[in-house]
């Protein structure tokens, strides 16, 4: 299996400090999004964009067609409903959230990536992608990835960071070994209480004493069969953007918890206090606040699982349709750690609702996808409204529920609009 690569070797067998790792990568990985060598890269100012990224270079050019960019430093793209109608998620279509910049990935292969385990285990374990293949059983599974700030857009007072509107998500389908046998073959001791994932983008910064992201999850979520070291998506590398070569995906809880071109996973006695754990980073208040209220970080809960939601992928808004002939409306809807038990769907601002019809998912933590038949009675215009409700009788809002400093969490039911003419 050939893998794009940088030109250094992110091995660890020596320990290396984080300041000793980020030097050795040297520079961003622009060569690798502009797909042709930059010569004097060693002399760009540490943070600083090549101006053919920060100004002229649109989704399309970085493989992601047809999403939009919300940001450009660090690069975040969403995908627009009509987008994400495919049962998989095509790699192309997968959104994009990164919090830093991206390491340079020349030269990189299976053969010298290297991920670290250690902590609070029976013995430290360091492994190449190839190694991981070797040693462990290989397993695909189509799985569900968003970020905790998806829906951020329609809270009132806004929050800062990415406006993300509904294309915050995804369920491709992946490849990796299982984040479980690697920790049980490291032996966790008694007392671990949480992981810490570590990976080789740079702060925004340009100081390597930063990282720009480092979570974790409490073992027992962990331990949970689901969670994959993942290498490929829909049976190919995975995107440079999403994580390549080597991420972890945790399913249902917020895809920050999912450390993009991953090297290190230490198992702590502690809930991890790394870059994004503390504060009111992924945090919301542990008391239902007033929009705008000032909340004390102490009073601040990390997220775990992420709330029921569902998604309209046909038609896409602003489509036209006969009126009495009847039309298709489609989509998924997912949970967090739970499964969803229902979808309703509503042509008349929610005055009724019509069940729509539900598969179950090809595997935990797969996204549902559900149909309807609709009607449209006359000529006009339209919204088809969708609601779901999870295993435990918990259904979307059709407003923003439970305002929070940072915007998390905005489970609102997805709208379209519709004009029969």
């Amino acid at each position: 299996m050939s893998i794009d690569k940088p030109p250094f070797d992110v091995s660890f067998t020596e320990n290396p400090s984080r300041r000793t790792l980020l030097k050795r990568a040297g520079k961003v990985g622009f060569a690798t999004l502009l797909s042709t060598p930059i010569p004097f890269l060693a002399n760009l100012a540490p943070g600083l964009l090549p101006v053919a990224l920060a100004q002229g270079t649109s989704p399309k050019d970085m493989g992601k067609d047809g999403l939009t960019l919300l940001n450009d430093r660090p690069i975040n793209m969403e995908t627009p409903p009509h987008l994400l109608d495919d049962r998989v998620t095509p790699a192309n279509r997968l959104f994009v959230r990164n919090n830093g910049l991206l390491p340079d990935l020349s030269g990189v292969t299976e053969d010298n990536w290297r991920l670290v385990v250690d902590g609070k285990v029976e013995r430290s374990l360091d492994f190449s992608i190839a190694e991981l293949k070797t040693n462990f059983e290989t397993v695909t599974l189509q799985l569900q990835l968003e970020c905790g700030g998806n829906g951020r857009k329609f809270y009132q007072p806004g929050a800062t960071g990415n406006q993300w509107t509904f294309g915050a998500i995804g369920c491709p389908a992946w490849t990796g070994v299982r984040l479980r046998d690697v920790l049980e073959a490291a032996g966790i001791k008694p007392g671990a209480v949480y992981t810490a994932h570590f990976g080789a983008d740079t702060h925004l910064s340009g100081d390597p004493e930063k990282m720009p992201l480092s979570r974790g999850v409490p073992v027992e979520k962990a331990l949970e069969s689901h969670n994959l070291i993942a290498w490929a998506v829909n049976g190919a590398p995975m995107p440079v953007l999403n994580g390549h070569p080597l991420r972890l995906v945790v399913p249902g809880w917020p895809g920050s918890c999912s450390q993009k071109w991953l090297t290190r996973i230490t198992v702590r006695d502690q809930i991890h206090d790394g870059a994004k754990m503390t504060g009111k980073s992924y945090r919301v208040p542990a008391y239902p606040v007033a929009p705008g209220t000032s909340v004390p970080d102490e009073d601040m809960e990390i997220i775990h699982s992420l709330p029921v939601k569902s998604l309209i992928t046909l038609p896409r808004t602003g489509t036209k349709v006969r009126p009495g002939v009847s039309f298709e409306v489609r989509g998924h809807a997912w949970a967090g750690d739970l499964d969803v038990a229902a979808v309703d769907v509503s042509m008349d601002f929610g005055a009724s609702w019509k069940l729509a019809e539900l598969s179950a998912p090809v595997n935990k933590f797969a996204w549902q996808h559900w149909q309807a038949e609709m009607t449209l009675p006359e000529a006009g215009y339209f919204e088809i409204w969708a609601r779901a409700r999870d295993t435990d009788g918990q259904m979307q809002p059709p407003l923003p529920p439970g305002w929070n400093p940072k915007g998390y969490l905005n489970n609102m039911q997805h709208r379209i609009a519709v004009f029969a003419v």
